[in-house]
């Protein structure tokens, strides 16, 4: 599953710290991946510091959580702090000390509560960063009036996280607000629900208290999945229907980390590993969000449907037109039904892409592409040898202006054919785009016989420009200009529609 990665670091942060060795990076990169889970569960904010020089650091990495509005607005990454500002992450760098305290910033009226680590690599006595947990006081207050089996549980994930122990811990989906947690030992029997698990299990069938339970006493997914974490020693999520509702459930296997740093790390240098002393599962209803998302596919393939009809009307319309035009001996009548023909098509090239896509904006490039194709094969006659080239970036517009574009784009095409070519079969007509930002800028340009000297498009009696004209002013709130010189070249700018949240 994806991970918020606004907790990662850019490039080249690392390597402004002092003293820090390839290992030393690889090792703090893991740890800055296991935050985000923590910083969730914690329901605090977690930063790591590195040291530039005596007495300043650096924010190498920020989670902030999803359980709880983060104690920072915004992302710290890469600022630097000093003794003066940050007493205690400097003296934990340098003490090599764990220490805790308040802090002068305010966040929703209380002061912010610190607790920072130091960092060491496994087997190496150097303190390499820091590991700060930061809340409010009045979460903090809230956490110390817990169940002291959460409170040890909390304790070990942290510690873990410091270690870079929590394998797999960058797989796992958020943690929020409303889920429930439930901390089982390694007979995987419940010693810990909160109010918010016993609560969703209650939706399911469980009206009576979990703790003391046996996770296979649920009768859902939870023991299987906490046997396998614990026996693989890694974060593991799944998605189950349990009850008549879709859950995501995470678990997370705690190690004993009651020894002191020196026992664990000769545990380490021995390569035997700490067995998990529990494991924590986090438990999400996605009952809700899994209906709307199956409510949005069946409007979305409904919607699609719908377009998918409407092109095959409009291409059955033009198709009656042509038998229309083979009729007709006026050859004016039928090239005033061929242009009909193509403008139909054009919308109708609009529809099939909203019928083939689950998505509200258009590549217009995609769509200029086809009206151009289009034209090889009905507009151009086997007598005329013209080019007809396109470039310039895929460019993304909302179906209601991408339909006036493609008009546009068709008539400008047409006009420069017809008018541009009149008397000759041989030629090029480039259509280029342009994405200026929030501009866009379509050109059509020709190598034909240019623009009649008295020519005006204000007074230009072309029904295709009166078109072009409309649709660019009236629909696309954008201006058109004409210039001659070796052919003749439109530019029609219009700004970029504001996708609508409907």
């Amino acid at each position: 599953m994806a991970v918020d990665n606004d907790v990662y670091s850019p490039n080249g942060i690392y390597e402004r710290c002092r003293g820090l060795t390839a290992e030393d990076i690889a090792f703090l990169k893991a740890v800055e991946r296991q935050m985000p889970i923590v910083a969730d569960v914690s329901r605090a904010d977690i930063l790591l510091y590195g040291r530039l020089d005596t007495g300043r650091a650096i924010v190498l990495a920020h989670a902030r959580p999803h359980s709880i509005s983060p104690i920072h607005s915004r992302l710290l990454t890469g600022q630097e702090v000093s003794n003066e500002h940050e007493p205690l992450i400097i003296r934990a760098l340098e003490e090599g000390r764990s220490k805790q305290g308040g802090q002068r910033l305010i966040a929703d009226g209380a002061p912010v509560i610190k607790q920072v680590y130091p960092l060491r690599r496994p087997g190496d006595k150097r303190v390499i960063a820091v590991f700060s947990v930061e809340t409010n006081l009045l979460e903090h207050e809230r956490h110390r009036r817990r169940n002291l089996v959460f409170q040890q549980a909390l304790l070990q994930l942290q510690m873990m996280a410091q270690r870079a122990q929590l394998v797999g811990a960058e797989t796992l989906s958020p943690f929020g607000e409303h889920d429930g947690i439930i901390v089982a030992d390694r007979e995987r029997v419940i010693r810990y629900a909160s109010g918010i698990a016993t609560n969703l299990y209650r939706r399911i069938g469980y009206p009576g208290g979990l703790l003391g339970h046996h996770l296979s006493d649920l009768d859902t997914g939870d023991d299987e999945l906490a046997r396998a974490a614990l026996r693989q020693r890694r974060c593991l999520e799944q998605e189950e229907e349990a009850g008549g509702r879709y859950w995501v459930k995470k678990a997370i296997p705690l190690l004993n980390l009651a020894h002191p740093p020196h026992i664990l790390s000769w545990i380490s240098r021995q390569g035997t590993t700490e067995e998990p002393s529990h494991v924590i599962l986090l438990v999400h209803d996605s009952t809700e969000i899994r209906r709307q998302e199956q409510e949005l596919r069946v409007k979305t393939a409904m919607i699609q449907e719908v377009h998918h009809r409407v092109k095959n009307n409009l291409q059955t319309i033009a198709a009656l037109l042509r038998l229309q035009a083979r009729r007709m001996r006026d050859e004016e009548a039928r090239l005033a039904i061929g242009e009909a023909i193509s403008r139909i098509l054009s919308v109708a090239v609009i529809h099939e892409f909203l019928s083939h896509q689950d998505s509200r904006v258009i590549n217009i490039k995609d769509v200029s592409n086809r009206i151009l194709t289009q034209m090889r094969q009905g507009v151009l006659g086997p007598d005329k040898h013209i080019r007809l080239e396109l470039s310039g970036p895929p460019i993304y517009l909302p179906a209601r202006q991408a339909t006036a574009c493609a008009l546009v784009i068709n008539e400008l095409l047409q006009n420069a054919v017809e008018h541009g070519f009149k008397e000759r079969n041989v030629g090029r007509v480039c259509l280029t785009l342009q994405d200026e930002g929030d501009t866009v800028v379509v050109r059509v340009r020709d190598d034909g016989r240019g623009l009649p000297d008295d020519f005006s498009i204000e007074t230009a009696d072309s029904l295709g420009l009166q078109i072009v004209q409309t649709l660019v002013q009236e629909d696309l709130k954008g201006t058109i200009e004409m210039r001659d010189g070796d052919g003749a070249e439109a530019i029609v700018t219009f700004p970029k529609a504001v996708l609508s949240a409907e």
